[in-house]
């Protein structure tokens, strides 16, 4: 078995910066998951942080992303959102120079993790390039014995009703569904939409997690109602396949007692 945390839309923004929407939420928010993700025992094998990473994408948010995770014990995988920059992450977190996209991919836990760059300059809506299609396709031909796991901020498009703008194009997503098609793969990691989701879409279970910095109400069907609301996503793989657990993290939840294990475990 695999076990590994998915984080998304973290949202930072240094106090420095002057994001008209920092409430300050979203720093306490990581450094409190960071904490929560190191008490864990066992430890994760890795930690996906899928995009959206700052608000506003200037090198002094990503400074601060980058100190905020530094207490991190496991490894981190990290992806590009609409909200970054790629100049001003690549100026912390370093790399190739200039705008290309940001997309890579390692072996972690006994997974192939590809992580792919689905923003596009100036949209809220997300795109995968010609130049990652070919990257993709030679990736998924390596560690051919293991699972891939595919990292990209805005998942497929699954309904043709919904908001185009909370997924990558259509395009996009009939190339990638024949791209996967035939490789065994273990899930799509996604955020973007702040909703906790799972689809099955072609076989493949894309997992969702509203993310650190605020999350939709889901019972608002006409407008966009932001409320408040963070969640981590703890992901088991096994050969059967993928579990995935959201865990809520605000607001509290009031504490209503523990069953001890001895008692648990006598439990018929």
């Amino acid at each position: 078995m695999t076990r590994f945390v998915h984080l998304t839309d973290l949202h930072i923004s240094h106090p420095d910066a002057n994001d008209p929407k920092d409430r300050g939420t979203s720093r306490d928010a990581l450094k409190r998951v960071v904490g929560i993700i190191n008490a864990m025992d066992p430890q994760p094998e890795f930690v996906i942080a899928s995009g959206d990473l700052t608000n506003l994408g200037d090198t002094a948010s990503y400074g601060l992303v980058r100190d905020l995770l530094t207490p991190l014990k496991a490894p981190l995988v990290m992806a590009m959102g609409n909200h970054d920059r790629r100049d001003g992450f690549r100026a912390v977190f370093g790399g190739d120079e200039g705008d290309a996209p940001y997309f890579h991919d390692k072996v972690l836990g006994g997974l192939h993790v590809i992580t792919l760059d689905t923003k596009v300059p100036e949209r809220v809506a997300g795109a995968i390039c010609d130049a990652q299609f070919s990257f993709l396709n030679e990736a998924l031909q390596r560690h051919s014995d293991l699972p891939k796991l595919i990292v990209m901020h805005h998942p497929p498009r699954v309904d043709d009703s919904g908001l185009p703008w909370g997924t990558i194009d259509l395009a996009s997503t009939e190339r990638l569904a024949g791209a996967l098609k035939g490789h065994q793969i273990a899930g799509i990691l996604s955020g973007h939409i702040h909703i906790n989701q799972i689809h099955h879409w072609h076989g493949i279970p894309i997992c969702i997690n509203s993310g650190l910095d605020y999350t939709i109400d889901l019972l608002e069907r006409r407008d966009l109602r932001l409320l408040e609301g963070t969640t981590m996503a703890i992901c088991e793989h096994r050969t059967s396949g993928l579990t995935v657990s959201f865990v809520p993290l605000s607001p509290a939840q009031e504490d209503l007692g523990t069953i001890d294990r001895a008692r648990l475990l006598a439990f018929t």
